[in-house]
């Protein structure tokens, strides 16, 4: 934030430096033709008939008038420095007061010492509890948990920053040892933080001194800065192409429809695309080239397709898939044939990623059973693409589904043929970028939909591995609320069953 403000000054002071040197050379310059001008004169003089005596008074008075011109000259410029340089000390403060006054003005905004009008109980911004080793969180994802350590850097780093600060002001200088380290007597009893997002983040700390009954509580405000441009730049996504890589076993029926929603988001509305199938086993390979046949009849060939004569691997279909290209440096959307995007997601594949700096690992928004959502009206399969909480959920803890290209695909060295289970295999590839000097872009995708599908658990799976599938079976089949009533169905039959007969009496 800083930074910024001086850097900003910098440029101000920078324009002025240059006009400043603008006006000396202009000076220079006259001085440049002054001394033509004097040369010329001198030149018309000595044609005139005199003595030498005469010649030397005049080269002495012109000398004269040399160096005083040069006198004024080194003065006008030491006066341009001085403002030059008193006007660069203006700048400067003037930002920093124009910044102290910004930072005061969201502390005024904050809802530090009074509290604000709310319209309803849901829009109170909570805050989160913390502790030295724990935060407990409000907003948690399915992938985290109500309690969670302090592992992230930048969760430890923020909390860490308000703790050493209050310390600080606890522990008087006269307590330091002869080491110069604080003799902390204090104890974090409670603490709590919120961020509300247009103003900064609060931190009420409450201590406690060994021994003694009484609390002292100490309340830090982080206000965030000014908006700061960091980077402007035109991207032309018109000729990145992207080769969908689908893995694929003997689910021919959902191949079929995966192919009808491909060629309403990639032929008719984006053309940017290659599709590489990875078939396991021969049994369903006419299927299958019959479905892409109907594609070529559509004018779309831009499709290749890999027949793998062993056990169905996802891993080793995605991997076989990115390596079988050839050509150019390509981006690829490691994909399923259960999930359905739109031509708005491609374009949010192209912008989130970049050869060298940046992978992206969307969160697609995963579909309840449609019998339990929507009973015996089901939709069409399209009308059933909608993001609401009764519908499905972000399947944040899911990492398959990814956009990255094929360079920094191969130089992170792909999926690890060691691991086994598909699950694993996606995490420990994710894992790899994370450790990498790549950026991970993660983020809720609106167009990205995984659908709902039967989950099968195999008998001869071990009773840990048994268990989680059918956690998972039971997540992607209905919402709380709605996996509640079909629990509790008989009762709430019964309860209207009841009420019923009560209105026939009354």
């Amino acid at each position: 934030m800083w930074t910024f403000i001086f850097f900003s000054g910098l440029s101000v002071m920078q324009r002025r430096w240059f006009l400043g040197k603008r006006a000396i050379a202009a000076l220079l310059f006259c001085f440049v033709l002054l001394l033509y001008r004097q040369a010329c004169r001198s030149q018309s003089q000595t044609r005139r008939p005199a003595g030498e005596d005469a010649f030397e008074a005049l080269l002495q008075q012109h000398e004269r008038r040399y160096l005083q011109h040069s006198r004024n000259l080194t003065r006008l410029i030491s006066q341009l420095k001085a403002e030059l340089q008193r006007s660069a000390v203006e700048l400067e403060e003037q930002n920093q007061s124009e910044l102290e006054e910004f930072l005061r003005k969201q502390l005024r905004r904050a809802e530090i010492f009074t509290g604000e009008r709310l319209p309803d109980e849901f829009a109170v911004l909570p805050f989160e509890t913390f502790t030295l080793r724990r935060v407990y969180q409000l907003e948690s994802g399915l992938a985290r948990l109500p309690v969670e350590s302090l592992m992230g850097q930048d969760r430890r780093n923020e909390l860490n920053g308000a703790l050493e600060a209050a310390l600080h002001l606890l522990n008087e200088p006269q307590l330091r040892d002869s080491q110069g380290c604080f003799k902390c007597n204090f104890s974090l009893m409670a603490g709590i933080f919120r961020t509300e997002r247009d103003k900064g983040t609060l931190y009420d700390l409450t201590f406690r001194e060994n021994s003694v009954p009484d609390f002292r509580r100490l309340v830090f405000f982080r206000p965030f800065a000014p908006l700061m441009k960091v980077k402007e730049e035109l991207m032309d996504a018109s000729q990145i192409l992207i080769n969908i890589i689908v893995p694929l076993a003997d689910t021919v029926d959902a191949f079929r429809q995966f192919m009808q929603h491909f060629s309403d988001a990639c032929i008719r509305q984006d053309g940017r695309t290659h599709l590489t199938v990875v078939l396991f086993g021969s049994e369903k390979m006419h299927e299958v080239k019959g479905i892409l046949d109907g594609m070529s009849r559509m004018k779309y060939r831009n499709v290749t397709l890999i027949r793998l004569n062993e056990a169905f691997s996802r891993r080793r279909g995605l991997d076989v898939g990115a390596r079988a290209w050839k050509r150019s440096n390509v981006l690829l959307f490691l994909c399923d044939v259960n999930i359905r995007f739109s031509a708005e997601f491609l374009n949010s594949c192209r912008m989130n990623t970049e050869p060298g700096q940046k992978v992206f690992y969307p969160v697609m928004f995963s579909l309840y059973n449609p019998e339990v959502i929507y009973g015996q009206h089901i939709p069409s399969a399209e009308d059933q693409l909608v993001i609401r909480k009764d519908f499905g959920f972000w399947k944040d803890f899911d990492f398959g589904t990814t956009c990255q290209y094929r360079s920094d695909f191969i130089n992170t060295g792909g999926f690890d043929v060691s691991v086994k289970g598909g699950a694993t295999e996606d995490v420990h590839l994710y894992r790899k970028f994370l450790h990498s000097s790549l950026m991970v872009v993660r983020a809720p995708s609106r167009g990205l939909f995984h659908v709902w599908h039967p989950t099968v658990c195999h008998a001869h799976l071990s009773s840990e591995t048994f268990k989680l599938c059918l956690q998972d079976k039971a997540l992607n089949q209905a919402s709380h609320s709605q996996l509640g009533q079909i629990i509790f169905h008989q009762q709430i039959n019964n309860h209207l069953h009841k009420y019923k007969q009560h209105n026939i009496k009354s």
